[in-house]
């Protein structure tokens, strides 16, 4: 290919859809850290933050070539590109763009994909444990995963989405359940919070969670419509779809919460458009805008009642990424094979439009494969790092707040002594202030978010 082959107007549309998508994990950083307790939020929020640092540096190095580059037996590429060697020249080209600029947009979705994993094990992870996870886990789990599911290359590419033909426009499988399995198996490695069940965990910020909510919305149309690649119709039908499911999933999980609760909560609110996002993650561009409704209402329905099942399988999901994430993403998934359709621009007939039972079938066996490896490299891995340099605080720490012991640092600096010291880790307490041993905080509302 040579340059005269590079669109800009794709180029355009994919780098500013990269940029949206960075803003998501920031914006994942203010959704967590309003939901935990005042004592943990600065660490709710590194977790995220410091996704973004670690990450970058794998996908240059090794995580693009492992990603994108070549096959091996259809599960992971090679290192012929790492460091991404030659790309920087003219001629590297990717369909209709930059081969960087392709790498960029890429880049976001690996970011994010292990920083949602950090919700399940809010107020009792050491830092360092958590660093150690994200670099392995996105090592052997998601540059392979995402490889299987996004690496095209006619029938000699990834075995779920170029072999068996599972559908993943945006990340579903690749992001949401792969994440959500991952998270399942920490809240279990890591055990439960002091107090679970016992002592009510609101949270202590809800604006901050409405700011996360609207960034990740914003966001999310680059996550979606960014994926199409192109600034054209694949691009339109996505965002709109995408918009009308996160609108409708609201509705659906505010509905729950009213029957069940007699009111309409604005956790609820937020918790049912990040339902609605995850779910029509992957079925963006295999549905009508109607469609988009309807997997909307039963998706943000679904997660409102999938959120307690922690308390019935006692894991301590902290956030509920469980619920969201890996039920909503496998609800999405599957929805194709029942409300995919042909004119849309996946082309895919599900169940109501012809299609039989064959893609379901693909759907499901391709978020099975990725759950059951996620949730046991996770596992394993989880535990080597419990077992050599720590993953969880210890109960006293836990109860002083992971803020000041992992960070020597609080999030909010209140006047007239409350305890709650500023940021700078030197500073010392004044005489006969007190400290925050956890007893003034509130934390999050069971069973309502992701």
């Amino acid at each position: 290919m040579t340059l005269m082959e590079i669109n800009a107007g794709d180029t355009a549309w994919v780098l500013a859809s990269a940029a949206l998508v960075m803003l998501m994990t920031p914006g994942l950083a203010f959704f967590y850290g309003g939901m935990v307790r005042m004592k943990s939020v600065l660490n709710m929020m590194m977790m995220s933050f410091i996704t973004i640092a670690v990450v970058t540096i794998l996908w240059v190095l090794v995580g693009y070539s492992l990603t994108f580059t070549g096959d091996t037996g259809h599960v992971v590429g090679d290192l012929s590109e790492a460091g991404l060697k030659g790309l920087i020249s003219p001629d590297a080209v990717s369909g209709s763009l930059p081969t960087l600029a392709f790498v960029a947009f890429q880049l976001m979705f690996a970011i994010i994909t292990p920083a949602l994993i950090s919700g399940a094990i809010a107020d009792r992870a050491k830092f360092r444990g958590w660093i150690v996870f994200v670099v392995g886990w996105t090592c052997l789990v998601y540059f392979p995963v995402a490889h299987s599911v996004w690496y095209l290359n006619d029938g000699n590419g990834g075995w779920i989405g170029d072999k068996l033909g599972a559908v993943d426009f945006a990340g579903g499988t690749a992001v949401h359940v792969n994440a959500g399995a991952a998270a399942l198996a920490l809240a279990i490695v890591l055990g439960k919070r002091i107090g679970w069940k016992k002592d009510p965990m609101r949270p202590h910020s809800l604006p901050l969670v409405i700011l996360g909510a609207g960034l990740l919305w914003f966001g999310w149309f680059g996550f979606n419509a960014g994926s199409a690649l192109s600034a054209g119709t694949t691009a339109a039908v996505t965002f709109v779809n995408t918009q009308v499911a996160t609108a409708a999933a609201v509705i659906g999980w505010l509905i729950v919460e009213r029957i069940r609760h007699g009111k309409a909560t604005t956790l609820g609110m937020a918790s049912g458009a990040i339902a609605g996002l995850v779910a029509i993650t992957p079925s963006c561009g295999a549905v009508t805008p109607v469609g988009a409704i309807i997997l909307g209402l039963f998706a943000g329905a679904i997660c409102a009642f999938a959120v307690s099942l922690k308390y019935k399988f006692g894991f301590d999901d902290s956030l509920d990424v469980v619920g969201v994430h890996l039920v909503g993403g496998l609800f999405g998934s599957l929805a194709i094979g029942f409300l995919g359709t042909a004119a849309a621009p996946s082309g895919v007939n599900g169940l109501f439009y012809g299609g039989g039972l064959s893609q379901l079938g693909k759907q499901a066996l391709a978020n099975l494969v990725v759950a059951v490896y996620s949730f046991t490299v996770a596992f394993i891995l989880g535990k080597v790092i419990d077992k050599t340099i720590g993953f969880r605080v210890t109960e006293d720490d836990e109860v002083t707040g992971v803020d000041q012991v992992e960070h020597a640092e609080t999030a909010y600096d209140f006047l007239g002594g409350s305890g709650l010291r500023g940021h700078n880790p030197l500073a010392r307490p004044s005489a006969g202030a007190e400290t925050d041993n956890g007893t003034t905080e509130t934390s999050e509302k069971e069973g309502a978010n992701a």
